[in-house]
């Protein structure tokens, strides 16, 4: 058991600057930016994508992508020492064993060839020169802490076999196997549940507790800042803005950008329900079932019922949000009503059954129904160009356009989502990732749809370029009449843009009605998690003037 928090400075960091490039082309990412960690305390830096954030701590840690990246001044105390000073070897004995790192993203930050027992021992025996044996046998140790269940079946597990929040809970595992004084948290529940952000917190605040580690919080969701954190350091261009408790910070923000953060979520009125409106998407007792096979010869033995008998009607002009956990069948779902996957039930669109058409049958039909994805960057080719990734459907479904025509087209479509016509030579590395969502949502509208599948659309963005897209979405769908598919975790955003909300759980409906009515008097229990979950993350004492 390691010492109680007090007041002792751990890590102290000075006038840090960061830049990336040589010469003429050098840019400052951090300035002169100066922040300190106490021991057995939990330190926020907070602000948007492209703030400062993860390059100041990675400077703590010597991971930056060195000699492209440099540091013009500054100096990084643990325990007395500069780290910047310190020869590799000795940076490598403190890395990973006196102070470790969770990343944003665990399925890229995993390594996929290796199973879950070499990555969690590789800590142990390089750090703590442990055998095979001893080595195991902490895993096991490890991964009971962090909540993994019947973990001797995940030892010989792969990174892919596991959900997300088994994959996060893993890289805790490997980031506390040597009982670190500072743990490096960079957006540790970003991409997860609701349920499971809750859950991953949760075991956090425990874990440091028990193991009295100091903790640095890298995030841009000032609701967990709010569960989390003693004391906040607001960055923005690289430069702290503003610092004080947690408490103070939240109360009475002094800086405008603080503020802005503070009051940058989704908000406006859903579209009013009108069961008037044509019906665009029907299904009735749709399922979609993934067969499990075993044995020599392959028999079918049971089904997945990732979409379990489930009905719905969309209209124009309205958003059905979907709404579940990880592996629920919210995904699966939008991609049986598009057709993209085999499933069994009727599925009408715009009165007629397409759920018997082929490929070919269904090809004129895809301009009218289109998807927008959860990652704007895996979604958007790095090789082409804005104005090629937006015409590519043109191309396919309005071949008789000329060039002057399609590029008149895009420039339309990037001009209504809020970006320069003349930005269709630029690649989508050149974009935020707020403004790759526009791109991606342009893509989608080019081709004049009367139903879009938004899968996740927000979830890897930043709350203030979150508002921002919900602002964008429902401008679109009231200009061209739109029907939406929203699928997320996220209810803020869902409440913001559903006029009716499903509920699902493991394939089947668990609760539906009116998007008012699941907010305000949730029937059921599971549906009441969500909301306890989402509104206990997300809570403030006080809206900012």
């Amino acid at each position: 058991m390691k010492v109680p928090p007090t007041s002792e400075t751990l890590v102290q960091v000075r006038n840090l600057s960061v830049a990336f490039g040589k010469g003429e082309d050098k840019k400052l990412a951090v300035k002169n930016a100066s922040f300190r960690i106490g021991r057995g305390e939990t330190v926020a830096l907070v602000g948007e994508s492209g703030s400062g954030k993860t390059v100041s701590a990675l400077s703590i840690l010597r991971l930056l992508p060195y000699p492209q990246a440099s540091h013009p001044s500054g100096e990084v105390f643990f325990e007395g020492k500069d780290l910047l000073k310190l020869p590799d070897r000795q940076m490598r004995d403190i890395r990973g064993d006196r102070i470790s790192i969770i990343f944003q993203e665990p399925m890229t930050s995993l390594n996929p060839l290796h199973t879950i027992e070499r990555q969690v021992g590789e800590m142990l025996q390089l750090h703590g020169g442990m055998d095979d044996a001893a080595a195991r046998t902490r895993v096991l140790e490890l991964l009971q802490k962090v909540g993994i269940q019947e973990p001797e079946k995940r030892l010989g597990a792969y990174p892919h076999e596991l959900s997300g929040g088994q994959r996060q809970r893993v890289m805790i595992a490997m980031a506390l196997a040597n009982e670190p004084d500072l743990l490096i948290a960079d957006e540790p529940t970003t991409a997860l549940d609701v349920t499971i952000q809750a859950q991953i917190l949760e075991l956090l605040r425990e874990l440091q507790k028990e193991l009295g580690m100091a903790m640095l919080l890298i995030t841009h969701d000032l609701g967990i800042v709010r569960k989390m954190a003693e004391r906040v350091y607001v960055m923005q261009n690289g430069e702290i803005v503003e610092t004080g408790d947690m408490d103070d910070v939240f109360k009475n923000p002094q800086h405008p950008y603080t503020r802005h953060l503070l009051n940058a979520e989704p908000s406006g009125e859903p579209p009013k329900a009108d069961d008037t409106r044509p019906v665009v998407v029907e299904a009735e007792d749709l399922k979609v079932w993934f067969p499990i096979k075993a044995g020599l010869l392959k028999r079918t033995v049971d089904h997945v019922k990732a979409v379990d008998g489930l009905s719905l009607k969309l209209r124009a002009g309205q958003t059905l949000g979907v709404v579940g956990e990880s592996g629920s069948g919210k995904t699966t779902l939008g991609l049986a009503l598009l057709r993209l996957i085999s499933s069994k039930g009727p599925i009408a669109y715009v009165g007629k059954r397409i759920d018997g058409l082929s490929q070919k049958q269904m090809r004129p039909l895809r301009k009218e129904m289109q998807i927008v994805f959860q990652d704007p960057y895996g979604s958007l080719s790095p090789r082409l160009s804005i104005g090629q990734i937006i015409e590519e459907g043109l191309l396919i479904q309005k071949p008789q356009l000329s060039a002057s025509e399609r590029h008149e087209r895009v420039g339309r479509a990037l001009t209504e989502v809020g970006l320069e016509a003349d930005s269709q030579d630029r690649y989508p590395h050149e974009f935020s990732g707020g403004q790759r969502q526009r791109i991606a949502i342009a893509r989608a509208m080019v081709l004049e749809p009367r139903f879009v599948m938004l899968d996740e659309p927000t979830s890897a963005l930043d709350m203030s370029v979150q508002a921002q897209i919900v602002d964008l979405l429902r401008d679109l769908q009231k200009r061209h009449d739109l029907a939406y598919l929203f699928i997320s975790h996220d209810l803020k955003v869902v409440r913001a843009l559903s006029n009716y909300v499903i509920v699902m759980r493991k394939g089947r409906v668990v609760e539906e009605g009116p998007a008012e009515q699941i907010f305000a008097a949730p029937r059921q229990d599971y549906t009441r998690e969500l909301l306890a979950a989402a509104l206990n993350l997300t809570a403030k004492s006080d809206r900012v003037a």
